[in-house]
């Protein structure tokens, strides 16, 4: 994943993970930095753990 996308979790206080189930696609994708290929990267990790983001 690229710098701009690490940073943007970051400062966003996403710091492992599991934090990402308690947002959705679309409200990480508004973060600035996050673009489709880190959203579709994370996606893919949740999943291979067995997780998924929020649904709403």
């Amino acid at each position: 994943m690229g710098a701009p996308a690490r940073r943007a979790l970051a400062s966003a206080g996403f710091t492992r993970l599991e934090d990402l189930t308690r947002v959705s696609e679309a409200e990480l994708s508004k973060l600035h930095g996050m673009g489709p290929k880190a959203v579709h990267l994370l996606r893919e990790t949740l999943e291979a753990k067995g997780l998924s983001f929020a649904s709403r």
